[in-house]
């Protein structure tokens, strides 16, 4: 589940929410390392960007990372913590987010989470050999 958010192909998959693609510019996975990334809204073509500073890494535990928009419009920096800890029926993901700029509306980045979470799911379930 950790690599799922520290693999820049396996963030590409599973990260965007639907109807939007997502490109990795780049990603040091370290802490005090940048990452930044762009979505793309597939019906459109209007992207965003937005980058941020890792935090806190914990392999097979959690993260820690920081977020901002190059838009002037969401300003401010967002803060977002993955807590991963196993459970008798697999792992339990815990994500919190704060900070989040008062244009985007909190129930459209918990409907964004879950839709990014159902790819997240079929991205690491399955177990396939070789």
């Amino acid at each position: 589940m950790y690599r799922a958010f520290t693999s820049p192909d396996a963030v590409a998959k599973w990260l965007p929410p639907h109807g939007f693609t997502c490109k990795v510019h780049h990603m040091d996975v370290q802490v005090g390392g940048t990452f930044k990334m762009s979505f793309t809204n597939f019906t459109t073509g209007n992207s965003h960007s937005f980058g941020g500073k890792y935090l806190a890494l914990t392999p097979g535990q959690g993260l820690r990372y920081t977020d901002v928009f190059d838009d002037p419009n969401l300003p401010g920096q967002m803060v977002t913590t993955v807590t991963i800890a196993p459970v008798l029926v697999g792992v339990e993901l815990k994500v919190t987010q704060e900070g989040i700029p008062d244009a985007i509306p909190v129930e459209m980045c918990y409907l964004g989470w879950q839709e990014s979470l159902q790819l997240l799911a079929l991205l690491v379930e399955p177990e396939i050999p070789g």
